[in-house]
C-alpha cells in the first residue's frame, strides 16, 4: 500500500517513456491499406506529427478527406488493432526506464496520463510487466477529457497534494499548468517547451530532478 503522503510524478507516455511510432504505423497500416478513401500505409513519420493530440484531432489530422464519422470509425479501428500489436510487440521502451520506476517508488507514488486511446496505457504496462509499479492511469480514451483534466483527475483521485507531470511537448507542460501541478521537461522527446522548466537529458536523470523540484 503506497504512502498516501509521498508526493506523485505523472507521467506522459510517448516521447516519455517509449517511442512505439514505427509500431504504430506498422499497425495502423494494416487497416488503412484496406480502408476505403485511404488505402495508403501510414508511415512512422506520420505518427510522429500527431502524438500528444487528443484522438479525434489525431484522425482529422491524419484522414481529412474523410468525413469526421469515416474519420473516427477508421482511428477506432486502427486503435483496436494497435492495442493487440503493442501488447504483443512493444516499442522503444527508453533505456533505464523500469530501473528508474523501481527508485521513484522508494520515494514518491507513480501514474500515467496520456491523451490516447483506451487501452494503450495497458497494453504498454504489460508487454513490459510494469504493473507493479504504477498506482493509477487515466487517458483521453477512457472519458474524453483533456490531458490537463485528466491530470486534476488522477491527483484528485489518488489524495495527492503535491505532484509533478513529466512530459515532452508543448502540450504536456500547459496541461500541468492546467491541473495546478509542476513539470519536468523529457528533453530527450519529441518537443520542445516555451517556459522555463527543469529538464532532463534523459529519463535516467528523473530521479534527481525530482528529488531536486521537492526539496528532497
Amino acid at each position: 500500500m503506497a504512502d498516501k503522503s509521498l508526493p506523485g510524478i505523472i507521467f506522459d507516455m510517448d516521447g516519455t517513456l517509449w517511442d512505439s511510432a514505427e509500431n504504430v504505423a506498422k499497425s495502423w497500416s494494416t487497416v488503412t491499406i484496406n480502408y476505403p478513401g485511404i488505402e495508403k500505409d501510414v508511415t512512422q513519420a506520420d505518427v510522429q506529427s500527431v502524438m500528444g493530440l487528443t484522438m479525434d484531432n489525431i484522425a482529422a489530422r491524419l484522414f481529412p478527406q474523410l468525413t469526421k464519422e469515416k474519420q473516427l470509425d477508421a482511428l477506432e479501428k486502427c486503435c483496436k488493432v494497435e492495442n493487440e500489436y503493442l501488447r504483443i510487440h512493444g516499442g522503444i521502451l527508453y533505456d533505464g526506464t523500469e530501473a528508474v520506476f523501481k527508485e521513484l517508488l522508494k520515494k514518491y507514488r507513480l501514474f500515467i496520463v496520456s491523451n490516447c486511446q483506451a487501452g494503450y496505457i495497458e497494453a504498454f504496462l504489460d508487454h513490459y510487466g510494469l504493473w507493479k509499479y504504477i498506482e493509477d492511469i487515466e487517458c483521453y480514451g477512457n472519458n474524453r477529457k483533456p490531458k490537463g483534466e485528466n491530470i486534476h483527475l488522477v491527483c484528485e483521485r489518488n489524495g495527492l497534494e503535491k505532484a509533478v507531470y513529466v512530459g515532452d511537448i508543448q502540450g504536456d507542460y500547459n496541461s500541468s499548468v492546467q491541473a495546478g501541478t509542476g513539470f519536468i521537461h523529457a528533453a530527450y522527446g519529441f518537443g520542445k517547451i516555451d517556459a522555463d522548466v527543469p529538464a532532463i537529458k534523459s529519463i535516467r536523470e528523473l530521479p534527481q530532478a525530482v528529488d531536486k523540484y521537492f526539496g528532497i
